[in-house]
């Protein structure tokens, strides 16, 4: 039996066939793109990932370098923390946080409708009956730390809501200027 093989079959020690240009061309692309998948793929998500990462760390340095009002509402969690409900609406919004070992503020700023100050004094637990007309409740370290001066038009009123530790304490000083608008001037301290 002369048992032929087909003609495809190379047999051990015997040359391969040459290659067939549009083969060759073939394996050269699909070699090529799965270099430029291994390669490329993970070195372009390097790339992206350092710039947003350089990004964050920018924008988070000039948050934390900033020495006074910066201009913005304060995050979702020192409102919480500090107990500063900033009434909505509210425009005009500048907040500043100091820590220390001894005792961390909240100074935020803002001004909003009459209605919108009746919240935020009753969110706090306190009524407008409680602002004492002329009476200027933010300390002198504070206007220091803010810049505020509370010397400017208008009808100025205040409060010192306190609250036992660890509750934050609050001075408010409100000014009527405006009318149906006023401006809303907060400094919430707490002992770690």
């Amino acid at each position: 039996m002369s048992g032929e093989l087909p003609p495809h079959t190379v047999l051990p020690g015997e040359p391969r066939p040459a290659e067939d240009r549009r083969h060759m061309i073939r394996r050269r692309a699909l070699t090529l793109l799965i270099i430029v998948l291994l390669i490329g793929v993970p070195a372009g998500y390097l790339v992206i990932s350092a710039n947003q990462s350089r990004a964050s760390g920018k924008d988070k340095e000039a948050k934390y370098s900033a020495t006074g009002l910066t201009e913005g509402w304060p995050s979702k969690v020192q409102r919480r923390l500090y107990q500063v409900p900033v009434p909505h609406p509210a425009w005009w919004v500048a907040s500043y946080e100091t820590n220390n070992w001894k005792t961390s503020r909240l100074y935020v700023e803002f001004e909003t409708t009459d209605a919108g100050l009746t919240a935020f004094l009753t969110s706090l637990g306190v009524r407008e009956d409680d602002l004492e007309r002329d009476d200027i409740t933010i300390g002198g370290r504070d206007r220091e730390v803010t810049g505020w001066t509370f010397d400017g038009p208008g009808t100025w009123s205040g409060l010192v809501h306190e609250q036992k530790d660890p509750a934050p304490t609050h001075d408010v000083v409100v000014n009527h200027h405006k009318p149906g608008y006023p401006r809303v001037y907060v400094v919430s301290r707490t002992v770690p």
